[in-house]
């Protein structure tokens, strides 16, 4: 473990002694001897990885199901529908996750506080439209589930005619105004999704009232330097996609309270993480893991150089953009992507290393395909060989 007396200056961290530690924090270290014991809820998996990205469901679905002990497919269900300890939302950078109940007031208060940006003039709102937006939102949903198309239908009705011009680019439409703060309005508590009515998505009011953003964005960036330092402000912005300018200043202001602290992070040089929190492992990560969809370790990890070594930066990243490949780890790093196809309970999984699978490689494999099956409650048949899906969009 790293240790320094306090006059020795900044403690040093390899990059693969973060990497190592970041594993181990979010139980995915490949040494069952480096974690004292994997989750046993679905929010603790969730909270530990600082939300599940679910625009696929059923990735974050196994990506809880990775951190956990026994969690299957069932009991991430469970949790969002039923006791309602996990919300599905809308979390950073504006994407749907989901996030632990008990903290939604902290990551609403943080989000909310974050700068957004701006949208092109001829669509844009004025400060006055989106409050006005955001609270019919939050009335028309509390005590109902509505589809998109009966909340659109609300919320020009409370506001005015000018809600619902079609001036957002949509899929292959135009959407109305409004929509351009629906995840301002998740961000804001306002808004969560509720289940499905048939094959379309409901939303609700959770109820939820923010913590003020002074107290709550410090505290998800103390978080996110838990998960993920050390780390800059540049790693920070990019996982809020918000301003640089911004993170820097945040950083600034945290270090001033002595909240973290700065290190030296190998050759990617100074680096920053909770005050105090400056051990690291010795041992390197050994042994191999498939990741799903925007698995949150894959996003917010970085320098994302580091991670996806090589050849993995040109296969394994859409266009420079984590996540829309499931991955493949070896010791830690990417080298390689996966997909699965399934048919009933048969699931089709098909990896594509990066380079030759040595025997004992081949029979790890094996071991974390059963593991997905398990997780997804079916039955998994592996075939090594080329990955012809393309980066999920």
């Amino acid at each position: 473990m790293t240790t320094r007396s306090p006059a020795a200056g900044p403690a040093t961290a390899t990059w693969a002694q973060a990497n190592a530690r970041r594993l181990a924090r979010q139980h995915l270290h490949p040494d069952a001897a480096a974690v004292a014991s994997p989750f046993a809820e679905p929010g603790d998996a969730v909270a530990a990885m600082l939300g599940a990205h679910a625009q696929v469901l059923s990735a974050a679905e196994l990506s809880v199901g990775l951190r956990g002990a026994g969690l299957t497919r069932t009991d991430v269900r469970t949790a969002l529908w039923t006791d309602r300890t996990l919300v599905k939302t809308f979390g950073p950078r504006g994407t749907v996750h989901l996030l632990p109940a008990a903290d939604l007031p902290r990551w609403t208060g943080a989000l909310s506080a974050v700068p957004a940006n701006p949208f092109p003039e001829d669509a844009r709102m004025t400060p006055d439209q989106v409050e006005a937006v955001v609270a019919a939102v939050g009335d028309a949903l509390t005590g109902a589930e509505l589809t998109i198309d009966e909340l659109s239908d609300e919320v020009v009705a409370r506001t005015g005619p000018w809600a619902g011009d079609l001036v957002m680019p949509g899929f292959q439409a135009m959407w109305p105004r409004w929509r351009q703060v629906l995840h301002l309005a998740g961000h804001r508590g306002a808004l969560a999704y509720a289940p499905n009515r048939g094959r379309k998505a409901t939303y609700t009011n959770p109820g939820c009232t923010p913590l003020p953003g002074a107290e709550a964005l410090p505290a998800l960036i103390e978080r996110y330097l838990y998960a993920y330092g050390p780390a800059t402000p540049a790693h920070v912005a990019r996982w809020l996609a918000a301003p640089k300018r911004w993170a820097a200043e945040r950083f600034a202001s945290l270090a001033a309270s002595g909240a973290i602290e700065e290190v030296t992070f190998g050759e990617d040089g100074p680096a920053w993480v909770v005050a105090g929190d400056t051990d690291f492992p010795d041992a390197p990560v050994r042994g191999v893991r498939l990741l799903p969809y925007f698995d949150a370790f894959a996003i917010a990890s970085g320098p994302r150089e580091r991670l996806f070594p090589g050849t993995a930066w040109e296969r394994a990243l859409g266009g420079g953009q984590a996540g829309n490949f499931p991955v493949l780890l070896m010791d830690g790093v990417v080298a390689g992507v996966w997909h699965q196809r399934r048919s009933g309970r048969r699931i089709a999984v098909t990896v594509e290393p990066l380079e030759p699978l040595s025997k004992a490689r081949l029979r790890d494999l094996e071991e974390q395909v059963e593991r997905v099956a398990a997780i997804m409650e079916g039955a998994a048949e592996l075939t090594v060989g080329p990955v012809t899906v393309g980066p999920h969009a």
